[in-house]
């Protein structure tokens, strides 16, 4: 299953293989509303997405998909400020602290057409199955 059928699927299909996918060598990176600590994204960046995101204060990412750097918000306009980085105790993941510029931090858009706040728009309802929040 791949891209909208996997993203408004509400059957459970986890890809466990994605990130012995990527080409990189990238650190996981968590995604975190500043304000209301609600966790928005998790992508991957290298050194270039990081030193990219330290310097323009702008959410910056490796994309394991296209292969380059990403800043969000680049073609969506959905860019995401960065107030802080962080990074945890053994310097192999990141938290980058966000304000987002239209409110939607997600690619995917919900049933009325708006930019989903979070890609975490989904829960586990049952063994397999998925409901939208």
């Amino acid at each position: 299953m791949t891209g909208t059928n996997l993203e408004e699927n509400r059957e459970l299909a986890l890809d466990y293989g994605r990130v012995a996918s990527i080409k990189q060598p990238v650190i996981p990176v968590a995604v975190q509303d500043a304000d209301s600590k609600e966790v928005l994204i998790v992508a991957y960046a290298n050194k270039a997405a990081l030193d990219h995101t330290i310097k323009k204060k702008l959410a910056t990412f490796w994309s394991i998909s296209r292969d380059e750097l990403w800043v969000k918000g680049a073609t969506s306009g959905d860019y995401l400020d960065v107030v802080e980085v962080r990074i945890n105790c053994e310097q192999n993941s990141a938290l980058y602290l966000v304000r987002p510029r239209t409110g939607g931090a997600c690619h995917t858009r919900d049933q009325h057409g708006q930019t989903r706040k979070s890609c975490f728009y989904r829960r586990i309802q049952g063994p397999l199955l998925l409901e939208f929040l």
